[in-house]
């Protein structure tokens, strides 16, 4: 067992080539991910649905694919995993049973990946932090009393913890971004339409959510994109084609990129020092390693954005409830959700068509002003949150009235929506840690489609500033 161990410091390709080499078993691996969730999960709280005889199962079948034997984790949204319950980190949905797969868990699964357990989610991805009602919180390993961010803070904190080495996550206002940066892991939002949605939604709140996943090495990201991107039939847009595989960027060199900064958030609210020290130093970094870099930011009506996201993610709250009701057959009552949630989607219900459309229409634009400055700049870097991970119990959902709630939660994450709203592709990486010992993310923008380009920076970055090897507080003590 000392031995298997040992594998939770590997990343996922490392562990499928162990796998394709027989150096190891697929069941092996399951049986030593299972192990760490039991001894980790207690202090974490970020598994909540565990697939133990699923998993075993599919493990004893021979095993296919890039990642063919791998451990993996579904966040409990959006992702249907046939015959396993699917919550949403809802009560609304706590017996539901997902009847089929979703097409993204169907190339998880042609990807050789081996689903172990679901994680926490804050109900319906509303929030960016995990702290549903119905499982409680996930608390963020580098200290126990933070968030680990939200919506995949289940995901991260497994990850950072070194339950497995990547996990499912999606985005739909920094979701992947912002439990990255929290937990110090990688985190890379693909650009709009890249990831399919089907067979239950083309887009989700007009564009806004993508799917992807969290994971500790860059490699691992851009291989496991390189196996889920790609349109299925049906879908009414998707992302330009990417020209080559991204896992055959990583180690590309990037050339002299032209990157602009900021450490200003657009909305106007005050940026925390350690996340300005942050930026500036990844700015200084990037300067070191030959590319031109310069202080500069799109001219964005940061209170427009919030108002117009605002609406979009209400109007999104109602038809999430009212599209499960359908799903399900169940009558939705107050009683069934967290008050924000249902008071959020009574205010959803308040917008009229033409409000929403005009809230749309002002997102879009956002992102027309953002790819016009980056016909300049091939990066934009930015902060990714505005504050440190925040302590639990902050973004309180035990409200009547959402706004408050809303608003502190923009205010500790105002640059990672910008990219759901132009769809751009976007990352957090860890590259700085505070006086306290908490991971600070670095927020890199590319260009709409331009995945490759923020692929071959990575490891530019992470050779100059390695972040495997960082281990949390918990999940240290289960190394050997």
């Amino acid at each position: 067992m000392a031995y298997l161990a040992e594998l939770s410091r590997l990343d996922a390709t490392a562990l499928a080539d162990l796998v394709q080499s027989r150096s190891v078993t697929p069941l092996e691996l399951v049986d030593a991910t299972v192990a760490r969730i039991e001894q980790i999960n207690p202090s974490l709280n970020a598994i909540v649905t565990p697939m133990y005889d699923e998993a075993r199962a599919v493990a004893a079948q021979p095993v296919s694919g890039p990642f063919g034997g791998v451990p993996f984790l579904l966040k409990d949204l959006f992702a249907s995993y046939a015959g396993v319950r699917l919550t949403g980190g809802s009560r609304f949905l706590k017996d539901f049973v997902a009847p089929f797969d979703t097409e993204l868990v169907a190339r998880f699964r042609r990807a050789g990946l081996i689903v172990v357990a679901k994680t926490n989610t804050p109900e319906f991805g509303l929030l960016p932090t995990t702290e549903p009602e119905l499982f409680g919180p996930t608390r963020n390993p580098w200290d126990v009393t933070c968030t680990p961010g939200g919506s995949s803070g289940g995901s991260a904190a497994a990850v950072a913890a070194g339950i497995v080495p990547m996990a499912h996550a999606n985005d739909g206002g920094g979701s992947i971004r912002i439990p990255a940066s929290c937990c110090g892991v990688f985190g890379f939002k693909p650009t709009r339409g890249r990831v399919p949605l089907s067979p239950n939604c083309g887009d989700v709140m007009s564009g806004l959510v993508i799917e992807h996943a969290v994971t500790r090495s860059v490699r691992d990201s851009a291989r496991l994109l390189d196996a889920i991107a790609g349109p299925d039939l049906g879908d009414p847009y998707w992302a330009p084609p990417l020209p080559c595989a991204l896992a055959g960027e990583i180690g590309a060199d990037p050339g002299r990129l032209r990157i602009a900064f900021t450490a200003a958030a657009p909305t106007g609210v005050a940026v925390h020092p350690n996340c300005v020290a942050a930026v500036r130093d990844a700015a200084a970094l990037c300067a070191e390693l030959g590319h031109e870099v310069t202080e500069a930011a799109p001219p964005l009506d940061g209170e427009r954005l919030v108002q117009s996201f605002t609406a979009v993610w209400a109007a999104g709250t109602a038809w999430t409830i009212d599209s499960l009701a359908h799903t399900t057959g169940l009558k939705p009552t107050p009683e069934q959700f967290e008050r924000f949630t249902w008071n959020l989607a009574e205010r959803g219900r308040r917008i009229t068509s033409s409000e929403y459309l005009l809230a749309v229409q002002a997102l879009q634009l956002a992102g027309r002003e953002i790819a016009r400055f980056q016909y300049t700049y091939d990066v934009w870097l930015t902060p990714t949150l505005a504050e440190p991970p925040v302590p639990l119990g902050t973004l309180s959902t035990a409200v009547d009235d959402p706004m408050p709630t809303l608003r502190r939660a923009a205010a500790f994450v105002p640059f990672t929506p910008l990219c759901n709203a132009s769809g751009q592709p976007a990352m957090s990486v860890p590259l700085f840690w505070n006086a306290a010992g908490v991971p600070i993310g670095t927020h890199f923008v590319g260009r709409f489609g331009d995945a490759a380009t923020l692929f071959r920076l990575p490891p530019q970055l992470e050779a100059a500033r390695p972040w495997a090897n960082r281990r949390p507080p918990i999940g240290r003590e289960a190394l050997p």
